[in-house]
């Protein structure tokens, strides 16, 4: 019987244990997408203990807490920090076969040095080990950067932030590169009148410009933040959508449309989709005035416990996979900036996984041979960031595009402990590799192979952003 989580966790074969081991395990890691807090990178936060790091803001532990019929008190509401960890920790054999299972004991491994299967009867006993050793100086934010072979990280952020923290993090010359990226989502948010126009006053603050009902001074205000953020190192944009907005408008409409959410009036639903899919036009091409690559994040439905969103707040575990079309309206907003010659470096990332082979070939539409793999099928990513999302990914790329420029892994999170989802995605990627070759599909070329997976791990991604 295997050992769980030994050296060969996932590589079925010598050839796949031989093209992790001696090819993708040494590479560095880029995360050019997650949600790691910037301030507790620029404070060097130290956690006070093992809940703290890991399950705050972990709204994929909460789920499965919830689902395990644990009360909320014990997920986000006041019981003591052990007492939380002590409900995870019995919840988490109840966890088999979802990632969740696998990541857990990773993390313990790769970061504590702990090999303990995590229960009810070995929480104090974990909780206390590695609660010990976060109070140490290797086990600061930083500390936890390096100890997982960082080398890039982008953050997520609104326009309207003034990036102090990603000043004070440039400034302390920290060898971990960790560069803004622009998300802009509510910007063009219209849904709410009122929370819109909240918003607008924001960017007017931020940018110290006048906006009043003028939309052409609206995009002057933002386009002023995306240059300041071009400043800061930033070069990459982003977008959680349910799905792209390509609908025709004009000008005139637009400006219509912004002077009468300004006057606190609701707008219709066409009136929405234009404004929105104006935007996204505007965003875009400043992306590609820049250089910067986009990124779209498309098929989530969100917050749809009315009652739960109301007492916690987005973000909290109440989303989930969306049905939305998406082919259509992808394929005409992209090929309206192709047309424009205005189309930047693109990744798309998929949520719903019956929309694999749509994105796969949708990438092929636009991929000019200009840049090798300028448009993009991401990872897998949120519900889809395990051992099959990630398999389906990709094999529809590899079947319909190029696997070889794949751009690889991101961990999509808010955690400092996530840093081994990229391992867990290199060992799935050498373990398909391979079978391939043990089943006489591929040339036993372990060199060249090798190369292919060192690629997708770190170098596509070091190339294709330019860092």
């Amino acid at each position: 019987m295997k050992k769980f989580v030994d050296e060969h966790f996932l590589l079925q074969t010598p050839t796949a244990q031989k093209l992790y081991h001696e090819f993708a395990k040494q590479m560095p890691i880029i995360d050019y997408h997650c949600h790691l807090p910037p301030d507790q990178i620029a404070n060097d936060t130290r956690f006070e203990n093992l809940t703290q790091i890991w399950l705050y803001g972990d709204h994929y532990k909460w789920r499965a807490m919830r689902t395990n019929g644990i009360n909320e008190e014990f997920i986000t509401g006041s019981k003591s920090d052990y007492e939380k960890f002590e409900k995870w920790a019995e919840t988490v054999p109840y966890t088999l076969r979802n990632p969740l299972y696998h990541w857990t004991h990773l993390e313990l491994q790769r970061y504590f040095g702990i090999h303990d299967i995590l229960d009810g009867r070995t929480a104090k006993k974990v909780y206390e080990e590695a609660t010990a050793k976060l109070q140490t100086k290797d086990y600061s934010v930083r500390g936890l950067l390096r100890k997982m072979n960082v080398k890039v990280v982008c953050t997520t952020d609104d326009p309207v932030d003034n990036l102090e923290f990603h000043k004070k993090i440039k400034a302390d010359n920290f060898e971990v590169k960790v560069l803004p990226a622009y998300r802009p989502d509510k910007a063009m948010n219209v849904d709410d009148a009122a929370t819109f126009n909240a918003y607008v006053a924001k960017v007017e603050a931020a940018s110290n410009t006048s906006v009043g009902s003028n939309y052409g001074d609206y995009l002057s205000a933002l386009k002023k933040q995306h240059d300041f953020f071009a400043t800061m190192g930033c070069s990459v944009s982003d977008h959680g959508l349910e799905q792209i907005y390509a609908e025709d408008y004009t000008e005139t409409e637009i400006r219509n449309i912004f002077t009468k959410i300004r006057s606190g009036k609701e707008l219709t639903f066409e009136e929405n989709l234009k404004f929105k899919s104006a935007m996204l036009v505007e965003f875009a091409r400043w992306d590609w005035e820049k250089g910067w690559v986009q990124q779209y994040h498309l098929g989530a439905l969100r917050n749809n416990n009315s009652r739960m969103l109301k007492r916690l707040g987005p973000d909290t575990g109440w989303d989930s996979i969306g049905d939305f079309s998406q082919a259509r309206q992808l394929a005409k907003f992209l090929n309206r900036l192709d047309a424009e010659n205005q189309l930047a470096k693109t990744i798309l990332y998929n949520l719903n996984p019956a929309d694999n082979e749509l994105m796969a070939t949708m990438i092929g539409n636009f991929n000019d041979g200009s840049v090798a793999g300028k448009v993009q099928f991401g990872s897998g990513w949120w519900f889809l960031d395990q051992k099959d999302g990630m398999t389906k990914q990709i094999n529809a790329l590899s079947n319909m595009g190029l696997l070889s420029k794949f751009v690889g892994m991101l961990t999509d999170s808010r955690s400092f402990l996530s840093f081994p989802r990229h391992e867990y995605f290199r060992r799935l990627l050498c373990n398909m590799f391979g079978d391939d070759i043990e089943n006489g599909e591929m040339p036993a070329d372990i060199d060249w192979v090798g190369k292919v997976i060192q690629d997708i791990c770190f170098n596509n991604a070091k190339n294709y952003f330019n860092w």
